[in-house]
């Protein structure tokens, strides 16, 4: 089968494509662009990689073609495809048609930490040799891609295997504007779901929190009274949306959480964040012994946590394997990457964009990295970073940095009365923060600043201007 993909460079969609080329289907696909690391992969995948969106790339007609989130009903190639009647689908609808029947999914959900949650469950799962599938909206370390099949049902006794998948809140297509993770839970009684966090996100699509926390309540309204939940109870939001749950709802928190009226079954105490986490694990107030992590922070304790309880809970691994697995965990691309270290500086890349993950990031990084100073470099790109929704709760996000450089907001055309004031921003950090007007001066600002023994953080959801390579090269000089 030809299976075309509008937008393919998306990681989603990227992953999505490598699926499609594992099961032995031709596969091509438009995008204005193939940054790394979703670029490289598509190509290393085998996938046609077209530049620019032209109605002539449904030549040959393909049998199938996936219409990617971001694309409009304008798009030159979506248009065309409407116009032909040719069988379109959307992202979460092929995944769930094409890879999740007979299959157990785990869907990972929430504002904050899903790729992570999910490579952690997904490399929990191999090496339990349970021999998963995963679709993951980032490139682990670990495993060989973003997405993989895993075992399909070998008979009608066997057990159906695990298929780990990161379930967004975002809409599926332009013509189904409903939460891509509802295509991905069945109604089952063998749905298992984590939900790590609600926060306000999206806002694009979500216009107010109301809107963004129905998504989830509709999410928990799909799910069998049987099926499980895993959530951290140190949300009050996700507290108060799962009251309404019929299915099974397993909580998680560390120790010295406000919990509200939950008391958490699976518990962490971290003994030591500098460097890698550490932390000793506790279910039903029984010690499972002390789990350490190869990511740093306490947020990536919480994943792990999270990862651990549903694996176990839902597919029954035992505490020990998740420990051995966890310990060899490498994370994610564009998460707490570390790039180099030209000059004896450390360079990282972070997907953080969200007040809360920038928070969270750079106090992983300062934990990890406690001697030298900490140059926390943000791109305000996302729908969510470039308007004012989160104006307040940015200053204090950079609280761990040393030196925060601010670059142009990545999106034009937002309207002044709702734009991020980065200048704003900038007063409510400090003296230490200064807003440039582009990559070329933040790099000589670092260049003339840095020592070695720092830490540089470029934190942005997208290509930020090439500035990894730019940096990484110019200190190297």
């Amino acid at each position: 089968m030809h299976v075309h993909f509008i937008g393919v460079s998306g990681t989603g969609m990227g992953a999505l494509a490598t699926l499609f080329r594992e099961a032995g289907h031709d596969v091509s696909g438009s995008d204005s662009a193939y940054d790394p690391p979703i670029g490289p992969a598509l190509r290393t995948a085998g996938v046609r990689c077209l530049e620019g969106y032209d109605a002539s790339h449904l030549e040959p007609t393909p049998d199938l073609v996936v219409v990617g989130n971001v694309i409009r009903r304008t798009n030159v190639e979506a248009a065309a495809a409407e116009a032909r009647d040719l069988k379109r689908t959307s992202m979460s609808a092929a995944l769930r048609d094409f890879f999740l029947t007979k299959r157990r999914a785990l869907v990972v959900c929430g504002t904050h930490g899903k790729t992570t949650t999910s490579a952690m469950c997904a490399w929990i799962l191999s090496r339990a040799e349970m021999e998963p599938g995963w679709f993951i909206g980032g490139l682990p370390k670990n495993l060989p891609a973003g997405a993989a099949i895993g075992r399909a049902k070998k008979s009608l006794t066997a057990p159906a295997a695990p298929f780990v998948v990161e379930g967004d809140e975002y809409d599926a297509v332009y013509w189904h504007k409903r939460p891509k993770f509802l295509d991905y839970v069945s109604g089952a009684d063998d749905d298992v779901v984590i939900v790590t966090s609600v926060e306000y996100d999206h806002v694009d699509i979500y216009p107010d929190m109301a809107a963004y926390e129905a998504a989830f309540r509709d999410l928990f309204a799909a799910l069998s009274p049987n099926a499980l939940v895993v959530c951290d109870a140190r949300d009050a939001r996700l507290r108060a949306l799962a009251k309404d749950a019929r299915s099974r709802v397993v909580w998680y928190a560390l120790d010295g959480d406000d919990t509200g009226d939950v008391t958490p079954e699976w518990q962490g105490a971290i003994a030591h964040v500098a460097g890698d986490a550490q932390f000793d694990l506790f279910v039903g107030g029984s010690s499972c012994g002390r789990f350490s992590l190869g990511v740093p922070g306490a947020h990536n304790v919480r994943n792990a946590i999270a990862a651990i309880a549903a694996c176990a809970q839902g597919f029954g691994v035992a505490e020990r394997a998740s420990r051995a697995a966890l310990a060899s965990f490498q994370g994610v691309r564009r998460r707490q990457d570390l790039l180099g270290e030209p000059a004896g500086i450390r360079v990282y890349d972070d997907f953080a964009h969200h007040p809360t993950a920038v928070d969270e990031t750079l106090r992983a990084l300062k934990a990890k990295h406690p001697d030298g100073a900490l140059w926390a470099v943000f791109e305000p790109r996302s729908a969510t970073a470039v308007h004012s929704v989160h104006q307040a709760d940015y200053p204090a996000a950079f609280g761990a940095a040393d030196h925060v450089l601010f670059a142009p907001l990545g999106r034009a055309n937002i309207p002044e009365a709702e734009r991020l004031d980065l200048a704003a921003v900038a007063r409510g950090v400090g003296d230490k923060a200064r807003v440039y007007d582009g990559v070329d001066a933040i790099v000589d600002a670092i260049a003339r600043g840095a020592k070695a023994g720092d830490t540089v953080a470029l934190l942005s959801n997208g290509a930020f201007g090439g500035i990894h390579q730019k940096l990484l090269a110019r200190l190297a000089r």
